[in-house]
C-alpha cells in the first residue's frame, strides 16, 4: 500500500490480519530487512512494514527530517488509519523512532533490536576529524573555485565519512547528520509498554551498554542478548530472535 504524507509516497507491505504491528527498519536498509519477521507475525497479527521516507520505494522528504518528523508520519498513518495501540519493533534508526512514538502514544508491546537513541560518548580524536573537515569545508568554499573546493571536500568525506554518509543522498545526509546526534534517553522512563531488548554482545554501532541503559530506565523491559552477533543481531540468530518473539508475541 502507498501512504500519502506531505506530498510524498511512503510505501507500507500490509499482510495478516489481528492487532496491529509497526516494523520500522535501520538507516540504509528497507521493510524487506524484516521479511522472516514479518511473516511469523503475520500469522496473528495486521504487520504493517515501513519503507521510510528515504528508503526502499518511499520519496525522499523535500526538507531535513529529524526523529520527530519521522515519528510524527508514523503517528499520523496510525490516527488517519483508526490504528490504537500497535505494537513497534524497531532496529537501529526505527529504534529512535519506536523509542519516541511509544513514550508519547499507547502501544500494546515494544520490540527495540540493536536500537540507537543513546547518544554515544565521543573520544576526543572523533571532534577533531569533525572540526578539522568543518575547518577544511570553510577555507575551500571561501578560498577555491566551487568546483575545485567540491572536488576536495568530497575526497575527504569518501576518507572519513561512514558508509551510510557516503552512500547517502546530500539530502539524506543532512538526514543523518541531525538525527544521529539526537538523544532520546529522556524518553525511556515515559514508556509503559511492555519492552524487549533484544542485542548483539558484540554490536558497535550501539553498545551493548546502551541496552543496558535502556533496560535500567525503561519501566518495564526485560534484556536478551545473542552472544557473538554484531549490528544485525536478529540476522544473525535468526534462530534465537524468532523464538524470542513467538513467545513475546504469545505466537503458538
Amino acid at each position: 500500500m502507498t501512504y500519502n504524507y506531505k506530498n510524498r509516497e511512503i510505501f507500507i507491505e500490509a499482510t495478516g490480519a489481528g492487532e496491529p504491528v509497526f516494523l520500522l527498519h535501520g538507516w540504509g536498509c528497507t521493510h524487506t530487512i524484516f521479511a522472516a519477521l514479518q511473516e511469523i507475525l503475520s500469522k496473528k497479527y495486521r504487520v504493517y512494514n515501513f519503507d521510510f521516507p528515504g528508503f526502499g520505494a518511499s520519496q525522499e522528504p523535500t526538507d531535513v527530517w529529524g526523529v520527530e518528523e519521522y515519528t510524527r508520519m508514523v503517528e499520523l498513518f496510525a490516527k488517519e488509519n483508526n490504528i490504537l495501540r500497535p505494537a513497534l519493533v524497531g532496529h537501529s534508526f526505527g529504534g529512535r523512532v519506536s523509542i519516541l512514538f511509544s513514550s508519547r502514544n499507547e502501544v500494546g508491546r515494544l520490540v527495540l533490536v540493536d536500537a540507537a537513541g543513546i547518544k554515544p560518548k565521543r573520544p576526543l580524536k572523533y571532534y577533531y576529524k569533525v572540526y578539522t573537515f568543518k575547518a577544511l569545508k570553510w577555507l575551500c568554499n571561501t578560498f577555491l573555485p566551487k568546483k575545485a573546493a567540491q572536488t576536495i571536500i568530497d575526497k575527504r568525506r569518501k576518507g572519513a565519512g561512514s558508509s551510510d554518509y557516503n552512500n547517502a543522498s546530500p539530502m539524506m545526509r543532512a538526514i543523518l547528520s541531525k538525527v544521529v546526534n539526537e538523544d532520546l534517553t529522556h524518553c525511556l522512563p515515559k514508556i509503559k509498554a511492555p519492552t524487549l531488548l533484544f542485542w548483539g554482545n558484540m554490536d558497535t554501532a550501539t553498545p551493548l551498554s546502551d541496552a543496558k541503559t535502556m533496560e535500567r530506565l525503561i519501566p518495564d523491559a526485560g534484556l536478551v542478548i545473542a552472544h557473538g552477533t554484531g549490528h544485525f543481531s536478529f540476522i544473525e540468530n535468526a534462530g534465537l530472535f524468532a523464538a524470542v518473539i513467538k513467545n513475546f508475541f504469545d505466537i503458538k
